[in-house]
């Protein structure tokens, strides 16, 4: 069977490489399916050929990886393209060992990815570093770590004696955890698993798509100089000399490097509540005690407006490592907004039954997005409600969604812990 096309992006959330579209690279290594990689102008240009109508009339989302075949066969989705890309061997010979296989790939998408990528994408420099967050994730990785390391105990591979699609996917998965967070000392627990990763990634298959595989010798931390919310801090003796032109932040680089446009915020009055001093309490000391009190003791109820916001199509909302993409796109898409507003959305619920809520602070007393063009692909899919500041109910989810802790009387579905993003 001759593939043809298969799209992939290899500069996304991982920098310049994509463990997404690994999965599919590394099963068409043991099956022998000839790919042609379009990652690059010509042939593919993200953010361009994935907008135009020919490639949306195949993959309507306009994501990738994306596959395409000679017989104009189109899928989207990672695992399927992988699973479509696979033979025998690796899907599972058995409907036990292909139930088995779909088990550990699930487990990938919904137990590894979201711990794992709030723990090192901080450390890549592409998320916002929460120290709460961060702790979380570590015990979350911990949790994955121990149940993985009780099944090898006894195996090879995960499925059968032999490398599988479960291996590859959760092996794919795993990848950013070892290259920059498990060190030595937060591994050692867990022999089986490091002695199973690195079976994984030195099998042919595996190295002609990835390399060579270096595993971390020390834990890779967030910098501080990244921080988005941080300011650089003048040297003792700079406090005398007349006052310097700050550094540019990330978001104000960007917004410098553009085209000059009118500000959105330009109409409404300066306030004295310092945004970035409240995110600075919020990122690096404790929510409940330190953040949530200064937030309350320096809110400008006139300057700014609480807003309630619930995901309108909860039906819709399958897979929960789908609807943490969902959110995440959101907020990359609003990130030029993040100086004038602050978010806390939280996903509620499991597989199929889940739903998204959060608390949304903005300066003004309207809904921000209707201020800019650039802001409005996302909010009309959200049920939105100005909230009294002055109200108990108000300051009770103000305290629950920044803490992500709480009754969350309002809510129908139960808290599943370390789906929320900030």
């Amino acid at each position: 069977m001759l593939f043809s096309r298969f799209f992939l992006l290899l500069t996304t959330l991982f920098l310049s490489e994509n463990w997404r579209a690994f999965k599919a690279q590394i099963a068409a290594q043991y099956s022998g399916a000839r790919l042609k990689v379009a990652s690059s102008a010509p042939a593919f240009t993200f953010g361009q050929t994935n907008r135009t109508p020919a490639f949306l009339n195949n993959f309507p989302l306009g994501k990738v990886p994306a596959f395409q075949g000679d017989d104009g066969f189109c899928l989207f989705e990672s695992n399927a393209i992988a699973h479509y890309l696979s033979n025998e061997a690796l899907r599972g010979s058995s409907p036990q060992a292909q139930s088995q296989v779909l088990q550990w790939m699930s487990f990938a998408d919904a137990e590894i990815i979201p711990p794992a990528s709030a723990w090192v994408f901080p450390t890549l420099g592409i998320m916002q570093f929460n120290k709460q967050a961060t702790e979380q994730a570590k015990e979350e990785v911990k949790k994955v770590l121990s149940v993985l390391n009780h099944h090898l105990n006894t195996r090879t591979f995960l499925v059968g004696e032999r490398v599988s699609l479960a291996d590859i996917s959760v092996a794919c998965s795993m990848i950013w955890l070892y290259k920059q967070v498990l060190e030595p000392s937060f591994r050692q627990p867990f022999p089986n698993v490091t002695r199973w990763f690195q079976t994984c990634v030195n099998q042919p298959q595996f190295k002609t798509v990835l390399g060579e595989v270096k595993l971390c010798d020390k834990m890779a931390q967030f910098d501080r100089k990244d921080q988005p919310y941080r300011k650089p801090q003048k040297k003792k003796e700079e406090k005398e000399a007349a006052p310097a032109e700050e550094e540019m932040d990330e978001c104000e680089a960007a917004l410098a490097s553009e085209p000059k446009t009118k500000d959105p915020f330009a109409h409404l009055p300066k306030s004295a509540f310092v945004m970035d001093e409240f995110k600075r309490k919020y990122s690096n000391e404790d929510t409940l005690t330190v953040a949530v009190p200064h937030f309350w003791e320096h809110f400008d109820k006139e300057g700014y407006s609480i807003w309630y916001g619930e995901y309108k199509y909860p039906e819709e909302l399958t897979m929960t490592f789908m609807s943490c993409n969902l959110i995440m796109g959101m907020f990359q898409r609003l990130d030029k907004l993040r100086k004038n507003g602050f978010a806390s959305v939280i996903l509620f619920g499991g597989n199929n039954d889940s739903s998204i809520s959060g608390i949304w602070i903005f300066r003004g007393q309207d809904l921000a997005f209707t201020l800019s063009d650039d802001w409005q692909i996302d909010y009309e899919s959200y049920a939105w409600r100005k909230l009294d500041p002055d109200s108990d109910e108000t300051k009770t989810m103000v305290k629950e969604y920044f803490a992500w802790e709480g009754e969350f009387k309002h809510v129908g579905k139960p808290f599943n812990q370390g789906k929320c993003f900030k």
